[in-house]
């Protein structure tokens, strides 16, 4: 198959992460904003070129005060960095639809090369004739290796909020004509 454009059918798409609380809990949430361009065949993503888009501000974690705390200064700064960006750089073959995807992942002002796992879910039309495919995405990222420091130490060991974030992609995207 050729390489296409497809575009995020972002209502059939999601973003989500989860980190660790207190060290005993995981607390999660999405972004609710986002974009993405891929140029691919995508029965083989080793050729794609994949460019993501996601607006700081549209945090949410389901309590406000955290959503409001995430976006200030002391974490993601969306004032001043309203937008994580990423920009495939490398992509190899794992398995059947599997494949490691690297690329430079920007947030909070610093870039760094990030891999994740992307699998491809599949691909058809819609009831109105639309092409479309499904990728999904698994990945971790420290947080404080992009300025994401913010924490307190806990009375009985440990700090408040694990380093580690774990991301969750689930993309529909449609064929551009």
């Amino acid at each position: 198959m050729a390489k296409s454009k497809w575009i995020v059918d972002t209502p059939h798409s999601s973003i989500d992460f989860s980190v660790k609380h207190m060290m005993i809990a995981t607390v999660k949430g999405s972004f609710h904003n986002f974009d993405a361009s891929i140029e691919a065949d995508p029965t083989d993503l080793t050729t794609a070129n994949i460019q993501f888009t996601v607006e700081v501000a549209s945090i949410d974690t389901r309590n406000s005060d955290r959503d409001a705390h995430l976006k200030n200064a002391d974490f993601f700064d969306a004032e001043k960095y309203p937008q994580i960006t990423f920009q495939s750089t490398k992509i190899v073959k794992t398995g059947e639809g599997e494949y490691d995807v690297t690329g430079d992942l920007t947030m909070h002002g610093i870039t760094r090369p990030e891999t994740f796992a992307v699998t491809f879910e599949g691909q058809g039309k819609d009831p109105w004739g639309n092409e479309k495919v499904g990728f999904s995405a698994e990945g971790k990222i420290n947080r404080s290796d992009y300025g994401l420091k913010y924490n307190a130490a806990l009375e009985t060991g440990g700090v408040l909020i694990g380093e580690q974030v774990k991301t969750s992609i689930q993309i529909e995207a449609a064929k551009q004509a």
